[in-house]
């Protein structure tokens, strides 16, 4: 990673934050984008402390002209782009039946187009350098979640997307990475969406029995430097997507009773 450039959507927090951090121990240079000015300096700020080179552009990846104007940010700032982590993603926390259809909107237009916008401009920069593509996905792009409707089907969507230009990107040597680090303490559920749009505020699960953003930074560094097709953390999601592959029956009713019991004000 000595002196490649890496730049991270959604890097004000969460795995974002964690993954922007462990690249510049790693020698990378860092671009992070957020939504969030004074989250984004918090990162600058422990970017700096580490000595890491590092740019901090406010931009939203649902925005077009934001995705764009980051990519050329980075590069003016760098002269190279060798590695995109697309991190942003916004959550939900609702049943399809009462959500509001301007939620699943906005998850699409974050968690997908966020990704489609800034891999578009990125990818002259990234096919040049023969760089990494990454995708930050979820559990949820391989099996449907019960409450998650709107998020499961952009995971979907970005799997879909991502691998088609993989395929498409072999012959020009580009690596592309899809990671699902299944359940991980951030706050990304502190900040999904309910039913009505608003954020659920505090999480209903236990952030303390689920692996950190940290490690899941590491493993992330790691698989870009041996350029693995696929990353998927975690025990418990490592079995959700052996059973939905090869028992799927059984998986809609073990999804179904795990979701029962981690939210028992939803009634189905």
């Amino acid at each position: 990673m000595k002196n490649k450039v890496v730049l991270i959507t959604g890097g004000t927090s969460g795995i974002g934050r964690a993954t922007a951090l462990a690249f510049g121990r790693a020698g990378a240079r860092v671009a992070i984008t957020g939504r969030d000015e004074a989250r984004l300096q918090d990162t600058a700020r422990e970017l700096a402390g580490l000595g890491v080179e590092h740019l901090a552009i406010r931009a939203d990846v649902g925005v077009e002209a934001d995705s764009e104007r980051a990519v050329q940010e980075t590069v003016a700032a760098f002269g190279r782009l060798d590695i995109l982590i697309n991190n942003a993603g916004i959550s939900m926390r609702a049943l399809f039946r009462d959500a509001e259809l301007d939620v699943i909107r906005r998850l699409m237009q974050t968690n997908f187009f966020g990704t489609v916008y800034t891999t578009k401009f990125a990818l002259p920069h990234i096919t040049q350098a023969k760089g990494s593509i990454v995708g930050i996905s979820s559990i949820a792009g391989y099996r449907g979640l019960p409450g998650r409707t709107g998020y499961s089907a952009s995971k979907f969507a970005m799997h879909g997307f991502l691998e088609a230009l993989r395929t498409e990107l072999l012959p020009q040597g580009v690596h592309v990475l899809l990671a699902c680090p299944g359940f991980t303490a951030s706050n990304i559920r502190n900040v999904a969406l309910a039913a009505d749009g608003s954020a659920q505020g505090e999480s209903p699960r236990n952030e303390q029995q689920m692996m950190s953003s940290e490690e899941v930074a590491d493993h992330l560094v790691q698989a870009v430097q041996q350029r693995r097709r696929d990353l998927v953390l975690t025990g418990q999601g490592k079995l959700t997507v052996f059973l939905n592959k090869w028992l799927p029956g059984l998986a809609d009713k073990l999804v179904l009773n795990h979701f029962r019991k981690e939210e028992p004000d939803f009634t189905l």
